[in-house]
C-alpha cells in the first residue's frame, strides 16, 4: 500500500469531520459512526504518518515532514467527538485537532441540527413547506426525511441569523417536535478531551457563516469564542477554523486578518488539496475522502498530496 501513495514529503494532508455516531443514522446515511471511524483511523496509523497539528505545522514549516502527513481534525463541538471518537483516536495513539463553537456547549444546538431533529420527531407523514418553497412533502419514510433534510439544510444555510432563527422556530413550531439537549459537548467534556491530549481549536461562536455578517460582527464572533474557550481551558486556542469554510463564499481576507490580529497562529477552511511550501497559513486546506473501503480510502488520500492549493489571503505572511 504505502508504495502506491509515494506522496511528496513536503506535503500535509488535513481531514475534517464532524460527528462519530454509534450507529449508522437514517437521516444522515453518510455521517461516520463508530465502527467506521475506529477501522478508518486503523487504515490511517498503517500506511500514513498521522501527526498532532503542533508537530505537522511546525514541519510543514521547516520542511522536514515525514512521507504521507496526515493530522486529524473535528468541528463544531459534537458530544460524540468525546463520548466515541476521542477513545478511538486514544486506543490508535493519535492526537486530533477539535474547533469548537463554544456557544452550544452545555445544552445548545446547532441550526442544521435544530432542522434535523425537528423532522425526525416529526408525527406526521406529510408537512407543507410552501414557505420555504418546497411544496407538501411526502415524510412517510425514513428516506423521504433524509431526502427532505437535503433540501432544507441549503434553504437556510445563508439566510441572515436572525431570518434563519425566525425559520427554524417557524419549522420547530410546526413539526412539534422536542428538540434534545445532550448533541453538544459539556464544559467538563471538552476540559477532559484537553486532558486526553487533543488539541482545542477555535470556531466562532454560534457558527455564523462569517461572510454575511459585517466586519464588527465577524469580528465579535471569534473573538468571542476564542475568549470563552480561553476562560474554559486556561490557555488559547493557536488554530481557527472558518464555519462552513468554503473561499469567499463563507470567509474572505478580512477575516483571515482578524483571526490573525486576535492571536491564532493558523486557519483552516474546507477546500480540498494538501498544505505544501506554497500555502498559507491561514487559509490551509482541509479533505475528508468519504471511501467505505479501504484501498479506496487510501488511494484517494493519496492523490489529494497531490493537490496543491496556493492561494494566500494574507499578502504580507510567508509560510517559510
Amino acid at each position: 500500500m504505502g508504495s502506491l501513495l509515494g506522496g511528496n514529503s513536503k506535503r500535509l494532508t488535513v481531514l475534517i469531520f464532524h460527528r462519530v455516531l454509534p450507529d449508522v443514522d437514517p437521516l444522515s446515511p453518510d455521517e461516520m459512526h463508530a465502527a467506521r471511524f475506529d477501522a478508518l483511523v486503523g487504515t490511517l496509523v498503517q500506511f500514513f504518518n498521522v501527526l498532532p497539528m503542533d508537530e505537522a505545522l511546525s514541519r510543514l514549516k521547516a520542511g522536514t515532514l515525514p512521507t504521507r502527513s496526515v493530522a486529524i481534525t473535528f468541528d463544531d463541538g459534537y458530544a460524540d467527538n468525546y463520548t466515541i471518537a476521542c477513545p478511538i483516536l486514544v486506543k490508535h495513539g493519535v492526537k486530533a485537532t477539535f474547533f469548537v463553537a463554544s456557544g452550544f456547549l452545555d445544552g445548545g444546538i446547532m441550526w442544521n441540527d435544530v432542522a434535523r431533529e425537528a423532522l425526525r420527531g416529526f408525527q406526521g407523514d406529510r408537512l407543507d413547506l410552501g414557505w420555504l418553497q418546497l411544496g407538501v412533502c411526502s415524510v412517510a419514510t425514513e428516506g423521504e426525511r433524509h431526502r427532505l433534510t437535503e433540501r432544507i439544510l441549503p434553504k437556510l444555510k445563508y439566510l441572515t441569523p436572525d431570518g434563519r432563527q425566525q425559520a427554524l422556530e417557524r419549522f420547530v413550531a410546526e413539526t412539534r417536535a422536542v428538540l434534545p439537549e445532550n448533541l453538544m459537548m459539556t464544559t467538563a467534556q471538552l476540559q477532559q478531551l484537553q486532558a486526553a491530549g487533543m488539541e482545542i481549536g477555535g470556531h466562532t461562536m454560534d457558527h455564523p457563516i462569517l461572510a454575511v455578517l459585517s466586519e464588527g460582527e465577524a469580528r465579535q464572533q471569534i473573538a468571542d469564542n476564542r475568549d470563552h474557550l480561553t476562560r474554559l481551558l486556561g490557555r488559547a486556542p493557536r488554530y481557527f477554523a472558518y464555519p462552513n469554510g468554503r473561499p469567499d463564499q463563507d470567509y474572505q481576507a478580512v477575516h483571515a486578518r482578524i483571526a490573525r490580529e486576535l492571536g491564532y497562529e493558523a486557519a483552516f477552511t474546507t477546500s480540498y488539496g494538501s498544505a505544501g511550501p506554497e500555502s498559507g497559513m491561514f487559509e490551509l486546506p482541509r479533505f475528508t475522502p468519504w471511501d467505505r473501503d479501504a484501498l479506496r480510502f487510501s488511494l484517494r488520500l493519496g492523490h489529494n498530496f497531490f493537490r496543491g492549493h496556493s492561494r494566500r489571503l494574507l499578502a504580507d505572511e510567508a509560510l517559510v
